[in-house]
């Protein structure tokens, strides 16, 4: 009886000893449990921590890079002239510590190739505004719009003057259906484009859904680089009548201002001759609106005409809207000047691209075409051309170190007052990664920890 109840206290602490173990155990589990789900909440806290960090690298960096980009401008756009790109720096450039790269943060301009080649990688450079047909150009017509321009369509072309247009008349659109009113007033941006009737996403934007100016391998659908409208135009293409100390430029119909300045900058003789066959012997005022106009005019050669461009007009007012830049604009921009199409478009980018040299003035675009074009003749009836620049877009993308904190932010600066100005800013980091292939594996990969 005695053997039997110790064999049974011996079996009921053997059974307590082990539901305490398993107690125990569990415990400790649940313990284990909580400090790895706490530790792995604090890894990503720690992550994302790091995230956040990074971004507002990035952000910094942009604003760093801004202001790069105002150096620049002051540097080497003085009077217009459009910075060489072995001047600045666009691509992959670091900011913070030189002695470790991986630490750096680093920004990229994304501009446009000027050869309008079909790289699937982004080409790397500031963006001429005057590049770009001006919507509110007087000049702009509707039948010049939808003449070359890709996905134009001539009822879209239609609308947008009509958008544009101030008497608010002879609309036949029914904007009233879609929640708002034409607007009947210059467009403000580029983006106002989006509210004009028959303005679709896929005529805007084409397949460059990211806007980098190529196309990356999700989006080319049939082989093709195919932009949409938004790469053609701008709103900003203001140019000074005046040098970038304030003094007027001369006016070439100001016959003795014109005379003062041909006989400093090409002597005496030489511009007497000039003079003479502009004016004649009398004291006759020839009413030339343009400077192309002027120049097939003047019998003056080419060389003789880079010596005075930058320091001439043909009006009076204080700012000329509309002008394009013939040494930076695409052949779908060239061929929607006046007298102009496709091919001498695509004459005229051959000829730049052969005789980098020779693009001091407006003059080369008469050897590229010849001087009997009557493409010329046309021209010449308007102040279309230039081959100054005063705003410029700066698409600048940004990573802080170790290759994160991705950002995008699109600024256009105006230099047309001197000081370099900030007109517009967009953020773009909502459109996802734009800077190619090429460099998230050179840039990106490598240094991510």
């Amino acid at each position: 009886m005695k053997l039997r109840d110790s064999n049974h206290r011996r079996r009921g602490r053997a059974t307590e000893r082990a539901s305490v173990l398993v107690i125990v155990l569990l415990i400790a589990f649940g313990l284990i449990s909580i400090a790895l789900y706490f530790a792995n909440s604090m890894s990503l806290e720690l992550r994302a921590s790091d995230n956040r960090a990074s971004g507002l690298a990035s952000d910094q960096i942009i604003e760093g890079a801004a202001r790069y980009v105002s150096s620049v401008l002051v540097s080497y756009a003085t009077n217009g002239a459009v910075p060489d790109i072995i001047q600045y720096q666009a691509e992959a450039v670091a900011v913070g510590k030189a002695n470790v790269p991986e630490e750096n943060g680093r920004f990229w301009l994304i501009g446009r190739d000027p050869a309008d080649s079909s790289s699937s990688e982004p080409y790397f450079s500031l963006i001429d505004e005057a590049s770009k047909l001006d919507l509110n150009a007087p000049w702009l017509t509707s039948g010049i719009l939808s003449s070359n321009l890709p996905r134009m369509t001539f009822d879209l072309a239609d609308a947008m003057i009509d958008w544009r247009d101030t008497n608010g008349t002879g609309s036949s659109l029914n904007y009233a259906q879609l929640g708002y009113l034409p607007k009947h007033a210059p467009f403000e941006t580029v983006g106002e484009l989006r509210l004009v009737d028959g303005a679709t996403r896929d005529i805007l934007i084409g397949e460059d859904l990211n806007q980098n100016g190529v196309l990356d391998a999700n989006e080319n659908r049939n082989g093709l680089t195919d932009p949409g409208l938004f790469d053609y135009f701008t709103v900003y293409s203001r140019q000074p009548n005046t040098h970038s100390d304030g003094t007027a430029l001369t006016n070439v119909n100001d016959q003795a201002g014109l005379r003062t300045l041909l006989e400093e900058r090409l002597g005496a003789s030489r511009g007497q001759t000039i003079i003479q066959r502009l004016f004649g012997g009398g004291g006759g005022t020839p009413a030339f609106g343009s400077l192309l106009r002027f120049y097939l005019t003047a019998g003056m050669t080419a060389d003789e005409f880079a010596q005075i461009y930058s320091d001439v007009t043909a009006t009076n007012t204080a700012f000329t809207i509309g002008r394009v830049n013939i040494n930076t604009a695409p052949v779908a921009v060239l061929a929607c000047l006046p007298g102009m199409d496709l091919n001498l478009a695509q004459q005229l980018v051959n000829y730049r691209l052969s005789n980098p040299a020779s693009l001091t003035s407006i003059a080369w675009i008469v050897d590229a075409l010849g001087s009997s074009s009557p493409a010329l003749q046309t021209l010449a009836q308007g102040d279309f051309i230039t081959t100054h620049s005063y705003q410029f877009t700066a698409d600048i993308a940004a990573v802080g170190p170790f290759g994160r904190g991705y950002r995008r932010v699109r600024f256009v600066l105006d230099i047309s007052e001197g000081t370099p100005k900030i007109i517009y800013r967009q953020d773009l980091s909502r459109l996802g990664w734009a800077l190619g292939r090429q460099t998230r594996d050179t840039w990106i990969a490598k240094n991510t920890r």
